[in-house]
């Protein structure tokens, strides 16, 4: 399959051999399903965010109301687990869900990559690593939303907000994780961070505790402001973006069932919708058949019709 830019509009028009000419804003045509059209998540990404996601908001829901155990909601939520030492069960349950679950998604990115790369089918643009391109869709879509540009750009299957999310998910992870073991296990930790290390630190900023009490204390303070930081994030942002946003709301189900809307995948990630072309007959019989039932292919000169099946079909 070969995609390229229709020469006549580069913005408007993307060429595709066998399909014909898509417009940029052929979303606003196609037919979608709320639970999803086009593959986007494997079936073990679902079981990793599901439990992510479980276990977060367990360990929300019964740490913060430890740490904060002066505040007045704090007995409320904790009578509501059975007491302070049931809760602080769940939650040490929960901690242990979620590591496996990162360990888990570990396991599935570097293992599923090193198949791709031995079956020479691995490509870095559908991959959550940052590219320039991102910086240059961010410019993009910051001018469109201004009103300076006609369209939004044609982004890959994964777009800069969704790598920010995920990265910053990743930092997150590492922090609870390493501040959370080092409160649970705390000898092994002062074992691991003698006192000589504390030796790098200046004296005023660690005072008279060895470095190990001050790791302590620091982790202590980690811990429950990353968790904080995380859960305004997921309320305030990622919940937001992702499923309050105008088309998808009050929720979409790709969390669920691995699949993205048609209109979804065209109008934020074109470029993977041109990837799945490639890969779904089906999908390139249904566009072809789109853009000849409603005449949006690119006008011939010679005879005013559009140029949909002049060119060989994809094999």
């Amino acid at each position: 399959m070969k995609a390229n830019v229709k020469a006549c509009d580069e913005e408007y028009y993307t060429h595709v051999e066998g399909i014909g000419s898509i417009p940029r804003d052929i979303y606003k045509y196609v037919t979608s399903d709320p639970m999803g059209d086009l593959p986007r998540f494997s079936i073990h990404i679902v079981i990793q965010h599901t439990l992510f996601f479980i276990s977060f908001l367990v360990l929300v829901s019964t740490g913060l109301p430890i740490y904060f155990s002066d505040v007045f909601w704090s007995p409320y939520v904790i009578a509501l687990y059975g007491g302070i030492d049931i809760a602080r069960i769940i939650h040490k349950t929960g901690a242990v869900i979620m590591i496996l679950a990162s360990m888990y998604h570990l396991i599935t990115v570097v293992g599923g990559t090193m198949l791709k790369i031995l079956k020479k089918e691995f490509d870095l643009k559908r991959t959550q690593i940052p590219r320039l391109k991102d910086l240059y869709d961010l410019i993009d879509d910051i001018k469109y939303f201004l009103g300076r540009e006609p369209y939004r750009p044609k982004m890959e299957k994964f777009m800069y907000k969704q790598k920010f999310h995920y990265f910053a998910v990743m930092y997150g992870s590492f922090v609870l994780t390493a501040a959370g073991l080092a409160l649970l296990f705390p000898d092994m930790a002062a074992k691991l961070l003698p006192q000589t290390i504390g030796k790098i630190f200046s004296p005023v900023l660690i005072g008279a505790e060895s470095f190990a009490a001050f790791f302590q204390d620091l982790a202590r303070l980690m811990h429950a402001d990353e968790a904080i930081l995380a859960l305004i994030v997921l309320a305030f942002w990622h919940w937001i973006n992702v499923h309050f946003v105008p088309g998808r709301f009050p929720i979409q189900w790709t969390f669920l069932t691995g699949r993205i809307m048609r209109e979804h995948q065209i109008e934020e990630h074109f470029l993977e919708y041109l990837n799945n072309l490639k890969e779904i007959p089906e999908e390139r019989e249904y566009m072809r058949n789109l853009l000849s039932d409603n005449n949006l292919g690119v006008p011939s000169p010679e005879s005013g019709k559009s140029i949909l099946a002049d060119v060989p079909d994809i094999h």
